[in-house]
């Protein structure tokens, strides 16, 4: 019987489905954490390929790594610590970029959203997964009440800190909505932004491309 996927791998296979990768091409992720998405883009551009992942935080970005090792991951992968908002990569150099939750943590999204868009070759994607705001009028109340209240207990509960299980919460709730986000992305260069929701809102994947 095949694995179940969590809802997280659901909405990251998703996204990777979005990608327009081909094998030999190369593909950037953005704020990489565990590596998921990283993994899945090495699987789409192959052993001709290449993937580099970035982390503004050096034990995540080790921790990235660790991971893409434990998947068999080796070759033609890179990793550079870096700030989304001060990408140190030439301009055009990829043909795909990810980030998966790691855009609401950047002081000056917009910024970010032009680094990502610099890089970008002509005909490039980029891909951002984020949390974003329900469009489902009953999951609402429910959703503040678990972000704001059930999440900082647990997190007091299993990791003795509720300060950052609240700053969780409190940055999805300052992150732009949807079509905020189309708008900044537009900004930023990207042509025909749009985006999908999942979970009725709750997390969106949006879409630029560079023509």
């Amino acid at each position: 019987m095949p694995k179940r996927l969590s809802a997280e791998e659901a909405k990251k296979r998703f996204a990777l489905s979005r990608t327009g990768l081909r094998p030999g091409q190369s593909a950037l992720d953005v704020a990489c954490g565990t590596g998921d998405l990283a993994a899945g883009l090495h699987a789409q551009v192959g052993p001709q390929g290449y993937v580099c992942l970035t982390d503004i935080n050096a034990a995540m970005l080790d921790h990235g790594r660790s991971r893409m090792v434990d998947r068999g991951i080796a070759g033609n992968v890179s990793y550079v610590q870096a700030d989304a908002q001060a990408l140190p990569f030439r301009d055009e150099s990829f043909h795909c970029v990810t980030i998966g939750f790691g855009l609401r943590n950047a002081t000056d999204k917009l910024a970010a959203l032009k680094s990502m868009a610099r890089t970008l070759r002509p005909g490039g994607t980029l891909l951002v997964l984020e949390f974003s705001k329900p469009v489902v009028p009953f999951l609402t109340p429910v959703y503040d009440a678990y972000s704001f209240r059930v999440l900082p207990a647990l997190g007091q509960l299993v990791a003795g800190d509720e300060a950052s299980y609240r700053y969780l919460a409190e940055s999805i709730r300052m992150h732009p909505d949807q079509a905020a986000l189309v708008d900044m992305m537009r900004e930023a260069g990207l042509e025909d932004p749009n985006y999908f929701n999942l979970s009725g809102g709750i997390v969106a994947l949006h879409v630029g491309r560079r023509y």
